[in-house]
């Protein structure tokens, strides 16, 4: 097999279990996951190799070397291009690296993207610090003003960067009517599902062309892995992000490939738990008179809500608020709480909080993607709620 005739059969395709009608839960926990047919392991093995025997020149078990395709990868890839209702799955060494991937594989020199006014720090450091010295040019646009939307597409558009909901300020994005827009001129449609997961969100079947993740997040879920990842249910483009894979080389060692795919049988549950304490977590908020705003899909009053309530199952884990004390009053929260623990990333069972103006956004400061100072961020994990409540609470009283 030649590296340019390399791809999908060694990459993770759905299987017989997407196929077969099973509930999100069952998918999780099955596919790409049959017993080891060698010992009859339940548990996908940890394949901490580099080299495969070749029987003959050429000829060898559809492995040559765990860059180009791994068997513990393979069962990651094929899990997840199931749960997102995809063909193809592709995993990577992190999120940024699965965007790189699929950046470089959808635009060229002279191309054009619009990304939304609100992303992710990471993301915009991308195309604003690397992409940009590429001539990939960008617009920043508010996603939910589709007619805005439309109007930043350009002839020179390959792609509409969506993330929904976003980071920090959770702002909902119709997944459909961007989809239209991106196809009406001839472009693709990418959406970050990492806030969402899954579970509560499925972009392929509203039309998107390519599902990204950060499976640090929700999929693998304990905080002890960096991963991303692509699934698209096109064919055709699941090669070339598979041919661009290999060649750039980002992909996930099979401990880290391992590691995602165990978290990700308890997706469903866990986010179930998120989604609940979150809930209880805004309520408490939004009856403090320390708290000038509070962002959540979940509430009525939240721009997009009735979007979000379309396209999502739940309203997800992630609640940002304001402070009435301004930045200051944000620091000294973010101070004083023990079970939500000050750090970044989000996702894991534990909760966690941060500052976004000085920890993940810091990135765009100065730039038209600037939080607001006195934004905190919330991670609300799996503890027993009435634990979260009396830990921000206390935290909030110290303002």
């Amino acid at each position: 097999m030649s590296v340019d005739d390399f791809g999908k059969d060694v990459h993770g395709e759905s299987d017989g279990w997407a196929a077969g009608g099973y509930g999100f839960e069952t998918l999780a926990i099955h596919a790409g996951q049959d017993p080891d047919p060698a010992t009859g392991a339940v548990v996908v093995p940890i394949y901490q190799t580099s080299t495969y025997v070749q029987s003959e020149v050429g000829q060898h078990k559809g492995y040559e070397y765990s860059r180009s395709g791994n068997p513990t990868r393979t069962a990651l890839e094929s899990c997840l291009a199931a749960l997102e209702a995809g063909r193809s799955g592709l995993a990577f060494a992190s999120g940024l690296a699965a965007e790189d991937c699929v950046l470089r594989t959808l635009t060229a020199p002279g191309a054009h993207v619009v990304i939304p006014d609100d992303a992710y720090g990471g993301t915009y450091r991308l195309f604003a610090g690397v992409l940009a010295k590429w001539g990939v040019e960008n617009t920043p646009v508010a996603l939910g003003d589709v007619d805005a939307v439309r109007a930043a597409v350009r002839p020179e558009t390959t792609l509409i960067w969506c993330e929904t909901p976003t980071n920090p300020l959770l702002n909902i994005a119709d997944i459909e009517a961007l989809a239209a827009v991106a196809h009406e001129s001839g472009a693709r449609l990418v959406v970050d599902n990492t806030f969402a997961s899954p579970y509560l969100q499925q972009p392929l079947a509203l039309g998107a062309d390519v599902v990204v993740h950060s499976t640090t997040k929700y999929v693998g879920g304990h905080s002890d892995v960096v991963g991303g990842a692509l699934v698209t249910a096109d064919p055709g483009l699941g090669d070339e992000l598979a041919y661009h894979q290999n060649a750039m080389g980002g992909v996930p060692g099979a401990f880290d490939a391992w590691l995602v795919l165990r978290g990700v049988k308890t997706l469903g549950v866990r986010m179930d738990r998120h989604c609940a304490n979150a809930q209880r977590v805004v309520e408490l908020l939004q009856s403090s008179d320390k708290v000038a705003a509070v962002y959540y899909p979940g509430l009525p009053e939240h721009p997009g809500h009735e979007i979000a309530a379309k396209q999502m199952r739940d309203f997800g884990g992630m609640v940002s608020f304001r402070l009435a004390g301004g930045e200051a009053a944000a620091l000294e929260v973010c101070r004083h709480t023990r079970v939500f623990t000050l750090g970044e990333s989000l996702g894991g069972v534990e909760s966690l909080i941060e500052h976004p103006a000085r920890m993940t956004h810091a990135s765009v400061a100065g730039s038209q993607l600037e939080v607001p100072s006195d934004l905190v961020r919330l991670s609300v994990g799996i503890e027993t709620a009435e634990d979260l409540l009396e830990d921000l609470s206390a935290a909030l009283a110290r303002v």
